[in-house]
């Protein structure tokens, strides 16, 4: 019987602590959330098959956008400086710096190919089919360990046609005949605005697309607004 009593008073005292704690009595965690966030970025995450496709293809534009981008950015500023001749070094955007670094953090190799190309180097046999408008991408998975990104190459800007437009028209002479001396199998004149003349074809290893992949879902902590 005293036996029964104590675990009965026990009980009722275990109760009435629980019932006494109030919520703004419970001492949380210090930056708990940003605590549980980093331990879910160092989860190891499974990556399916289509997560590998998809991601393939955010690597591709990402890097060649940023080539693009910086293409653009270098032929404005040559052109101006010093016309074709001046701009006609940095027509190879798959050499940038800027480009080789992210292609090593990505464990990319980014090529540009033409039917009709400037470099004999670049040759190469292009279908019809894979010269759609910029919104077309062909993503492949040749093996399991390698992951491949194409897309068009489009005459979007018009500073181009000074290297790339009609010989006469577009093309001055005195420039041609720089152009001819440096690529002398040159086939990369007669374009217009909104032509396709090749594409970006990037091949990534499959441990930079799981890496960018992992990037890509990483969860950021948003910082907080100050009270006052």
């Amino acid at each position: 019987m005293r036996a029964a009593f104590h675990f009965l008073a026990s009980g009722f005292l275990c109760l009435s602590l629980l019932a006494g704690c109030r919520p703004d009595q419970i001492e949380h965690i210090e930056n708990g959330k940003q605590i549980a966030t980093t331990l879910e970025n160092m989860a190891v995450k499974r990556i399916l098959p289509a997560d590998f496709l998809r991601t393939t293809r955010w690597a591709g534009d990402s890097l060649t956008g940023q080539a693009d981008r910086e293409l653009h950015r270098l032929l404005a500023l040559q052109l101006r400086a010093g016309g074709v001749a001046a701009a006609l070094p940095y027509c190879r955007p798959e050499a940038y710096a800027t480009t080789d670094t992210l292609a090593r953090t990505l464990l990319a190799t980014p090529r540009r190919l033409s039917a009709r190309p400037r470099n004999a180097q670049n040759q190469a046999v292009l279908p019809d089919a894979e010269l759609q408008p910029d919104t077309a991408r062909l993503i492949k998975r040749p093996t399991a360990d390698v992951f491949v990104y194409q897309r068009p190459i489009l005459l979007s800007d018009a500073q181009c046609l000074r290297c790339h437009g009609e010989v006469g028209k577009d093309i001055a002479a005195a420039d041609y005949a720089l152009i001819k001396k440096q690529y002398p199998q040159d086939q990369a004149t007669g374009y217009r605005l909104g032509d396709a003349m090749g594409v970006w074809r990037v091949s990534f290893a499959r441990n930079g697309i799981a890496e960018f992949y992992t990037m890509k879902t990483r969860k950021v902590m948003k910082p907080r607004k100050p009270l006052f």
